[in-house]
């Protein structure tokens, strides 16, 4: 069973804006006091998130963010991500040229500091602008389509002189509101979108056509303000679906391809879909009922494979990170709700019916209301069930975000790519991959998933601080016999998690601290001649 829920909506990295709403409210919390206060100015003071990433972690910021969701790129953790990409800018049906997807989110929405002047830029693309002054290693791309802009592509891709005014009207647009690349999210060529795309067989090589002159505009671009230009494509991981791309042509042209690795499964009813799975699997769920391709197919690993063996290097290649869980309705209760019956999308949701941001996840679902959390061990992929309710949810938590981030080390990818900031408003999954992809010290062995750690490693609980439980992860190098203990604050040992040999590898514990009471402990690891204490905060 996976944790129960619980972290702090302050404590999480890039929640600079709650930080302050947060001490308020313990300020105003009588039972919490005094206690909290301390322990909420000592974490503040922890430097946690000073580690250099050495790989590519890219964030979708979606323009839609600002309304409802309240999210803005003020809440961006910069710290974290080395790209934004921007969703989205659409297509002319006209003039088949790039235009501004939400003019009033993209550059007219007032923010302090703005100017009314009516030549002066506002709105997302300035605050975009700003941070970029503020986090000098971030790097911007518009991001162009996505599942329901993408209608007009095949359009756009279709003849030499449409590809050559597309091109060139994404150049002009970057150069104009200071976008460091362009991202092509075409969903899809051939076939496999919106039903109301427009589709063409020649879509195929058209694409391939489309990218090498967005290529060479953004070359052009580059001689002329002595500046980088990215190309980047977001990229289907159904292997139906990617042999409309000409995988093995068009990583010639682009810095990298964000392969989008999740929703795998959903309440959709196709031949994919016949039972509840798994929306973002890591690798093959061992039970999954399913026929081929969809078994053996659908899930992370199995996708970064079929681009590797298309040739495309591995450092071009991100994994995508679904923030995000699909929400299953009327599910038979059997088998926890996993590989079983159901019928359409689950009848509640955050901002729709079926798809569940993590933060609401985390805050209602995880152990609470009536649902239970499950871990499937093969899969490395979470779920939660509500047999009174029937809804399933599969989505991702930050132990299963950590062993994607383990997998992307091991194989030696570019990088991450995540759908969406707003989803993971408090940043814990965006914390897990950052940590992971930050601190890339384990050794490949013959297979993949035959790695071992070649220092040992005491890691961060998570959540941290937490509500009744949370996960202790640590790596060890070789074969030792672990003590792993709970202490209070006066020092005096409370709980023993671990007392036992362990294998050379990656472990965790989970800390149920249902029984004790609110404020500071700390958790210290011995193996051998190896010791580490870290601390951590219980609020209930």
């Amino acid at each position: 069973m996976l944790v129960k829920r619980f972290y702090s909506k302050s404590l999480m990295p890039g929640c600079r804006n709650q930080r302050s709403e947060f001490a308020k409210s313990l300020i105003s919390n009588s039972h919490i006091g005094i206690l909290l206060i301390a322990i909420f100015q000592m974490l503040l003071t922890d430097s946690t998130f000073a580690q250099e990433l050495n790989r590519r972690i890219v964030g979708y910021y979606t323009s839609w963010s600002i309304y409802a969701r309240d999210y803005h790129v003020t809440d961006i953790p910069a710290e974290m991500i080395s790209h934004v990409n921007y969703a989205f800018a659409n297509i002319s049906p006209t003039e088949g040229a790039i235009i501004l997807g939400d003019p009033y989110a993209d550059i007219d929405r007032f923010y302090p500091g703005d100017s009314w002047d009516p030549d002066s830029l506002r709105g997302c693309f300035h605050q975009l602008i700003i941070l970029k002054a503020q986090y000098p290693h971030l790097k911007t791309l518009i991001s162009v389509g996505g599942w329901t802009w993408s209608v007009y592509f095949s359009d756009i891709a279709l003849t030499e002189e449409s590809r050559h005014t597309f091109a060139v009207s994404c150049a002009e647009f970057i150069n104009e509101y200071d976008f460091d690349g362009v991202d092509i999210d075409w969903e899809y060529p051939v076939s496999g979108g919106h039903p109301d795309n427009h589709y063409r067989p020649e879509d195929r090589q058209n694409y391939t056509l489309l990218l090498e002159g967005l290529r060479e505009q953004l070359d052009s671009l580059e001689l002329v303000n002595n500046q980088e230009y990215l190309l980047t494509i977001a990229a289907p991981a159904n292997p139906n679906v990617i042999a409309n791309i000409e995988v093995e042509l068009i990583h010639q042209y682009l810095d990298w391809i964000n392969v989008m690795t999740y929703d795998f499964h959903g309440p959709w009813d196709g031949p994919a879909d016949i039972v509840t799975n798994f929306n973002s699997p890591l690798y093959i769920a061992l039970g999954d009922p399913l026929g081929e391709p969809y078994h053996s197919s659908f899930n992370l690993e199995a996708a970064i494979q079929t681009y590797l063996a298309l040739g495309v290097p591995g450092n071009k290649l991100h994994p995508g990170l679904a923030f995000y869980g699909r929400g299953y309705g009327n599910v038979v209760n059997v088998n926890n709700g996993l590989f079983a019956d159901y019928q359409g999308p689950s009848p509640n949701g955050t901002w729709e019916n079926g798809v569940f941001d993590f933060w609401d996840i985390a805050e209602n679902y995880i152990n609470l209301n009536g649902y239970v959390a499950y871990w499937h061990d093969d899969a490395k992929v979470p779920w939660v069930y509500n047999p009174g309710m029937q809804v399933m949810v599969s989505y991702d938590d930050s132990i299963s975000i950590a062993e994607k981030g383990l997998f992307i080390n091991v194989i030696d990818l570019g990088g991450a790519m995540f759908w969406e900031f707003s989803a993971d408003r408090y940043g814990l999954l965006l914390s897990s991959i950052y940590n992971e992809l930050s601190y890339p010290s384990m050794v490949r062995n013959e297979g993949h998933r035959s790695i071992v750690p070649n220092i040992f490693k005491l890691s961060q609980n998570c959540p941290n601080p937490f509500n009744a439980s949370t996960t202790i992860r640590f790596n060890i190098p070789e074969p030792s016999h672990i003590i792993l203990d709970i202490y209070d604050i006066l020092g005096r040992r409370v709980e023993t998690l671990v007392n036992e040999q362990r294998r050379a590898g990656y472990h965790q514990a989970i800390w149920n601290a249902d029984d004790f009471s609110s404020g500071v402990y700390f958790y210290k690891i011995q193996a051998g001649e190896y010791t580490e204490t870290k601390k951590m905060v219980l609020l209930k």
